[in-house]
């Protein structure tokens, strides 16, 4: 039954043509619960929030909804537009709303869908995802694996001033909460003692949005950019100069014990500061997915008070519309290369990671620690096999409403900012996603074998296999990417040799620190010779080879 509901979804998709914005649908009905949102005529801007009312029609799961049934929810709610690029450019506008008193004034907290009660909302557009999967399946994957936190989603369908608007996914926003971010709720008066260590919500994001307290890391990226930390909670008005100067301090501190010769020292380095375990976890996460944003834009990281564990966790996780190769812009696009590789990769965009994760892979500890998690995440939840049954279930929990949905905005078979790859069909898209995991995940499996892998003292007596990885190989392509483990602090070149053992390509690295690395390597310049070999030399002394094959 399954099966055949998903195929009916994706046949009903597959006939609609494209073209601009289509005449608003009528729904008539759902299997979905539904929003009905009246604004009394006003436009919703960007910000202030507008008073509006808010209707939610759930008869229960597998049941119908209709819009004229008796609603199960209702309540005043302040609505605004909330995003950056989507907002913008986008005519289907994401939201954020407040659950409100009767009056439209204070806020009140209730339960939606199911979803434990709190008073603030999102409403994801998930517009230039055309599979509409990619949000739900990552926080979904994430909870299978993880005990960190990740926002519950629901998917819905909403009506706007008696206009259909499509498909959305309604979202809990990071919040502190003892059913979101649990941390201590830290007052005003929390200025000494315990009660000043927490809790504390941060992030590197962009400015739009509310104002944050914020400071500019004294460290900055590896590409020489500053990185501004924002203060998500406590906000603006309720921090106090006690707590803005802890919580500055405690990062510099993890900054300053990250930085130096001893980091990775258990009682002195960066575990003194960090739960490494929800480090490692995000890396994952954000590295299966080859998340654009990853580590600089949309990263939270929290910290409850010392009493309560009191290190730097990372995460939530958040956004996830530009990744699974859904992206046109900064390599996002290839199923190879890691995105904690974004500064080397794409230096012309403002927003930077900060030198942190860079630098955590070199401590051979935390690199083998994401390798093992990885390694043992792959004999389940990140098993293809299950990943592609979980998309598949996605999809039939939708019912018939993507068919609704690209009625409404008729947008398969249209590039949309930042499409990489555009399908004729919602099975195209769909087929994309599932290819691009099952590659990337594939190649994973051989770039992660050297993290944290032993590094004798001796270069030459390391093995070849650990210490150099070429992928993919064979290469089909002009591209391939190097990855190794040195030894020892050495200046580096990557020498490509061809059948009669001519050099065809020399790439100076620079002077880099002992550690993981890795880097693309066109071979464009080869001029149509075979290569053979693939050599990396440390100070002049080849310290390993590989065989490259070329179909």
């Amino acid at each position: 039954m399954k099966n055949l509901l998903l195929l009916w979804i994706v046949s009903g998709i597959a006939a609609i043509g494209s073209g601009g914005q289509a005449e608003a649908q009528l729904l008539d009905n759902s299997t979905l619960p539904i929003l009905i949102i009246d604004t009394q005529g006003q436009e919703i801007p960007n910000e202030p929030k507008i008073v509006a009312s808010l209707k939610i029609i759930d008869n229960g799961p597998g049941k119908i909804n209709l819009p004229t049934d008796k609603p199960a929810f209702e309540s005043k709610i302040g609505i605004e537009q909330r995003g950056s690029s989507s907002r913008i450019l986008f005519p289907k506008k994401p939201y954020g709303f407040e659950l409100r008193d009767a009056k439209g004034e204070e806020g009140v907290s209730a339960s939606l869908l199911g979803i434990p009660a709190e008073e603030d909302w999102v409403l994801n557009a998930t517009y230039n995802d055309k599979t509409l999967v990619r949000e739900v399946l990552t926080y979904g994957l994430y909870r299978q694996f993880s005990p960190y936190y990740a926002t519950q989603t629901r998917y819905c369908e909403v009506i706007l001033n008696g206009q259909y608007q499509g498909l959305y996914i309604l979202m809990e926003k990071i919040k502190r909460d003892r059913n979101r971010v649990n941390i201590s709720n830290l007052r005003s008066t929390d200025t000494a003692g315990d009660a000043l260590t927490g809790g504390y919500i941060l992030k590197l994001d962009k400015v739009e949005g509310s104002p944050s307290r914020t400071w500019e890391s004294p460290f900055k990226s590896s590409s020489n950019k500053t990185i501004p930390i924002q203060i998500e909670f406590p906000k603006i008005g309720d921090i106090t100069e006690a707590q803005f100067n802890y919580i500055k301090d405690y990062l510099t501190a993890f900054e300053t014990a990250l930085k130096s010769e001893s980091y990775q020292d258990e009682a002195t380095g960066y575990p003194k500061y960090i739960d490494v375990d929800s480090w490692v976890d995000y890396l994952i996460i954000n590295e299966v997915c080859r998340n654009v944003d990853a580590y600089r834009i949309s990263t939270f990281f929290y910290k409850d008070r010392d009493s309560k564990g009191g290190k730097l966790v990372m995460g939530p996780i958040w956004d996830f519309n530009l990744a699974y190769g859904n992206v046109d812009f900064c390599q996002g696009e290839s199923y190879m290369g890691w995105a904690f590789d974004f500064n080397s990769v794409c230096q012309n965009e403002p927003n930077h990671m900060p030198f942190w994760w860079n630098r955590l892979l070199m401590d051979f500890n935390f690199a083998r620690k994401v390798r093992l998690r990885y390694q043992s995440l792959r004999q389940n939840v990140l098993k293809t096999e299950h990943i592609n049954q979980y998309i598949d279930s996605t999809i039939t929990s939708m019912h018939e409403a993507p068919i609704r949905n690209f009625q409404r905005w008729p947008v398969i078979g249209q590039k949309l900012w930042p499409n990489h790859y555009v399908g004729n069909t919602y099975q195209d898209e769909v087929k994309y996603l599932k290819d691009w995991i099952s590659l990337r995940l594939n190649w994973m499996d051989g770039a992660l074998l050297p993290f944290g892998a032993d590094v004798m003292s001796s270069p030459s007596a390391v093995s070849n296999e650990i210490q150099l990885l070429v992928s993919p190989n064979p290469a089909p392509h002009k591209q391939v990417q190097v990855q190794f483990n040195l030894p020892a602090a050495s200046a580096v070149r990557i020498v490509t040799v061809d059948l009669w053992g001519r050099t065809t390509i020399r790439r100076d690295m620079g002077r880099l620190t002992s550690g993981l690395h890795s880097s693309e390597v066109n071979l464009e310049n080869t001029n149509g010779h075979l290569i053979q070999l693939i050599a990396l030399e440390a100070d002049g002394r080849i310290i390993s080879t590989k065989k490259l094959l070329q179909p």
